[in-house]
């Protein structure tokens, strides 16, 4: 510590500006707290620099080029569609930029402190904020740590300049012709979906015996048709072995159904899951008690094993999600408040920016049954739907899981377009307790893909009216 570093006083300290630290910096400074957030790189954490925001802008930019190429089938043909890669580059920025912007205004307009630094936990109410030029200590009544999480980086596939993260994704100069993607997950699928949109040829190779594993079936291979048609190659059950750098590329050797398969290409991304963010915090320091995977150990109130602290989001057992990361922070925010807030995951929802999007919510068919539940399950097709054909977007579909007692609904799940704005209907529906009923006899717009929601819920009461049951 330098000579003369007295300490600085708050009441709460939150360590991480992400969708879960600036959101319970904010409502804890709205509940009365001095609040002061320390932030290492930039405002907005991975998920406004270079995660959730960047990447749907990506998405939309290839949408918006794929659909400029290929709309004769509705009437329209453009010729000569130019990219400007350096533009769309350009303009992901400026909608990064002014969120992160928003951001910062928000902290200031309710009066939260930022400091820029590294935290490191001295003991149970004190850590030390270093930066490249200085440290300064500061003492708490209560920290929220919401340190995020980071790409992980496999041994034989270690960061170049050709084989890279979803940042490196996020920030490449040019389309790539051809591009090996390992793992089929949601990142993979997403950005390998939004450059094959804008021309790349893209190669999965993805472990388990499907590309978004954590989905149902049915939900997956829409995707994987889509990606098919979009020209991709899917390898599952795929284990990539290694890669060599070439003068300009690179070649992946991979083990597919017991033979050793290369692939050459421009660029090799790797998005096989993420770390949280807790080494180099001095956690150990205090006694904060971590899982085997790295994780903080938290209860219902998010605290950790040492009074005071708190922590949330990626950093703790749970999907990560910036949702999620942003709803923890408020029950984190509000406890420390004297609130008797706890956190509830009945209806956490999941959502692929894939081609057509999927979305989740709740219990599926199977998890229900495993559960316990005697269930129904309904479906409605998105091409029944006037809005979804007036789009001309009628892949997919819904599926609702209702007990079979009473119609609790219990689980949704969607694939088509659309589907991440679809699924909040169905959050609030499991949050409330509601019935397939009560969303039937709820007047919803027509033409609206909304529709569907009133449609499959009609199908559960066995009254639908635009399919033959």
């Amino acid at each position: 510590m330098v000579v003369g570093d007295f300490a600085v006083e708050v009441d709460t300290l939150v360590i991480g500006s992400g969708p879960g630290g600036y959101v319970a910096a904010i409502r804890a400074a709205q509940l009365g707290q001095k609040v002061t957030v320390v932030e290492k790189e930039n405002l907005g954490g991975v998920c406004l620099n270079v995660g959730c925001i960047p990447s749907k802008a990506l998405i939309a930019a290839g949408h918006k080029y794929h659909d400029a190429k290929h709309s004769e089938d509705i009437g329209i043909t453009v010729e000569n569609v130019n990219l400007d890669f350096s533009k769309v580059q350009k303009w992901k920025a400026s909608v990064v930029n002014k969120l992160t912007s928003g951001v910062e205004g928000l902290l200031k307009g309710n009066k939260v402190d930022i400091v820029k630094g590294e935290a490191y936990f001295v003991d149970e109410n004190t850590v030390r904020i270093m930066d490249d030029k200085s440290s300064q200590t500061y003492k708490f009544n209560n920290c929220i740590i919401a340190t995020g999480s980071s790409p992980i980086e496999i041994p034989t596939f270690k960061w170049s300049k050709r084989v890279i993260s979803s940042t490196g994704a996020l920030a490449l100069e040019e389309v790539p012709k051809k591009m090996v993607v390992i793992g089929g997950g949601y990142i993979g699928v997403e950005l390998g979906a939004a450059y094959a949109n804008l021309g790349t040829e893209i190669i999965i190779l993805e472990g388990s015996k499907q590309i978004l594993p954590g989905f149902e079936k049915q939900m997956s291979q829409l995707v994987a048709k889509n990606l098919k048609k979009n020209g991709a190659t899917i390898h599952a059950n795929a284990l990539a072995q290694g890669v060599e750098e070439t003068a300009d590329g690179v070649k992946v050797t991979a083990e597919i159904k017991g033979e050793t398969e290369t692939f050459e290409a421009d660029y090799c991304l790797v998005t096989v899951g993420r770390r949280p963010n807790t080494e180099d915090l001095g956690l150990e320091q205090v006694g904060i008690e971590m899982t085997d995977r790295g994780l903080v150990k938290v209860d219902k109130q998010c605290k950790t094993s040492v009074n005071g602290i708190y922590a949330i989001g990626d950093i703790v057992d749970g999907p990560a999600l910036a949702h999620k990361a942003s709803y923890e922070g408020k029950v984190a925010a509000e406890v420390i408040s004297g609130h008797s807030a706890e956190v509830d995951y009945l209806a956490i929802p999941a959502v692929v920016f894939s081609g057509p999007e999927l979305a989740s919510v709740g219990l599926t068919e199977g998890e229900a049954k495993e559960a316990g539940y005697d269930v129904k399950v309904s479906k409605f097709p998105f091409a029944a739907n006037g809005r979804a054909l007036s789009l001309n977007e009628t892949d997919g579909f819904m599926k609702m899981v209702t007990r079979k007692e009473d119609g609790l609904v219990l689980g949704v799940q969607i694939a088509g377009t659309n589907a991440s704005d679809m699924i909040s209907e169905a959050c609030v529906a499991i949050e409330a307790g509601m019935t397939a009923e009560d969303i039937a006899m709820t007047i919803h717009a027509h033409p609206s893909l909304g529709e569907i929601t009133m449609e499959v819920a009609e199908v559960a009461i066995d009254m639908p009216i635009h399919i033959v049951k």
